[in-house]
This record gives C-alpha cells, sequence and structure tokens, in this order.
C-alpha cells in the first residue's frame, strides 16, 4: 500500500485531499498541528469507510514537532510515496507593501515557506526509498509574477504583499528541488488548488474543496511520463495545465 503525508490536513484542501487519496487505496498520514483536531478529522473519514487514514501531530513552524513526526511516521513505515506540503496560513488582511509588519512577513514564510523546507528535508530519505515519490507543494495562482505584472489579468488590483510572496518563493523552492531530483524518479511541482472557499479566505472562494482536493491528488498520482518542475493551475489554463511564473 502507497504512503502519503499531507501537512495541515484536518480541514479544508488537506482534508480533502486526504479523503481522496483514501480512497485511492492509499495510507494517509494527515498532518495536524493540533492532534485532537487529527483525530476528529481522521475518525471522520474512518466513518466513511476509508480506514487507512491516521492522524499524526505535526507542526510546520516547530522544528522539534517536525523531528517527532518523522520518528513516529519513521517507526510505521520505512517507505513514504508522496508529500503533499498544504499547510498554510495568510497573515490576515489588508497586506499592503508599505504597512505590512515584519513580523506579518516572519509569520506567513514561517508556515508557508520554512515550514515546507523542514518537513521537505525531513521526510526526503523515506521518499527517497519509493520508486515513484511524488511531492506536491500547494501553491496559488495569486503568486504568477507574470499575471501579477499584466494589467489585463482579471485578478490584477488583487494585490497582497505578504501571502503571494510566500507562495512566490515556495514556487522558487519547487522550482530548484525539482532541478537537483532531476536525475531521479521524484515527480515535483507546484499545484494551484484554485480560488477555493475555504477557511483560509473566510469561505469567499468560488471553487469547491472536492475540485481542488481533485486537482492535487492528480499531481501525487501522476505516472513516471508526468511534469515535474512546473507550475500547474487547472483553473486557469485547464487545457494545459500550466501556468506562467
Amino acid at each position: 500500500m502507497k504512503t502519503v503525508l499531507i501537512t495541515g490536513a484536518n480541514k479544508g484542501i488537506g482534508f480533502e485531499t486526504a479523503r481522496q487519496l483514501a480512497r485511492q487505496g492509499y495510507h494517509v498520514y494527515l498532518g495536524s498541528r493540533d492532534l485532537a483536531n487529527g483525530q476528529r478529522a481522521a475518525a471522520q473519514l474512518q466513518a466513511e469507510g476509508l480506514p487507512t487514514v491516521e492522524a499524526i501531530a505535526l507542526d510546520v513552524t516547530d522544528t522539534e514537532s517536525v523531528r517527532a513526526a518523522r520518528a513516529e511516521i519513521g517507526r510505521k513505515t520505512t517507505v513514504l510515496d508522496a508529500l503533499v506540503n498544504n499547510a498554510a496560513i495568510t497573515g490576515g488582511m489588508p497586506q499592503t507593501a508599505t504597512g505590512a509588519s515584519v513580523a506579518a512577513f516572519e509569520a506567513v514564510f514561517n508556515t508557508n515557506v520554512f515550514g515546507v523546507v523542514r518537513v521537505t528535508q525531513a521526510f526526503l530519505d523515506l521518499l527517497h526509498q519509493a520508486p515513484q515519490p511524488r511531492i506536491v507543494n500547494v501553491g496559488s495562482s495569486g503568486a504568477s509574477l507574470t499575471l501579477h505584472s499584466d494589467p489585463a489579468w482579471k485578478y490584477y488590483h488583487h494585490k497582497g504583499a505578504v501571502y503571494p510572496a510566500s507562495k512566490a518563493a515556495l514556487h522558487m523552492y519547487t522550482i530548484v528541488l525539482a532541478y537537483e531530483l532531476r536525475d531521479t524518479p521524484f515527480r515535483v511541482n507546484a499545484v494551484d488548488p484554485g480560488f477555493t472557499a475555504t477557511d483560509l479566505n473566510n469561505h469567499r472562494g468560488t471553487g469547491t474543496v472536492e475540485e481542488a482536493g481533485t486537482r492535487i491528488a492528480k499531481y501525487v498520482l501522476v505516472g513516471d511520463d508526468g511534469p515535474t518542475g512546473r507550475f500547474i493551475s487547472e483553473e486557469y489554463t485547464p487545457v494545459t495545465g500550466e501556468i506562467p511564473w
């Protein structure tokens, strides 16, 4: 049975991704900063007939928590087939370049960028043991530098200095990680789930978590001929899937 770790998986897009991958036969390690919340989420999926889901305490901003999660999962398996770096925060709005505090940048980057680095590096050894390892970093079309520079883009005036900057940094990390793993079976991609109605945006999004979960799960399930080092947004470009950085 293949295994996957999903960070921030006790609710929203991470939870739905866990559901969809469990349906595909994966054993899902459901990462949750609060273990009790993770256990409730796992119990809900188990009640739906998906027994291969278990909660793991994992705070991506805490190095010791990441190490403890790695040790716990390492006691259960010697192989991790996939990692979905989903945990993220927005940092609140508005986020003007002239007014956003350094503390806001630090908090958001600590989760959205440094958290991804912590988790990825901690679990890379288990991923290397998989025959077809996959890493999906949950990105955002709202962090496309190309689109944000285009006055014709429909979201051109929806600027934010903090959250989009963190996701743009995550995209760069994805490019470099994919490059370093280019001669291996890894497939590493940044995937935009779309503007999804979740707690992250006070449910202002126009897409559903089911759609978002499908988009992320697709790149966990991608074959050896699938893309790597790409920025995927099927909401923005449903035909080719790729979006400009």
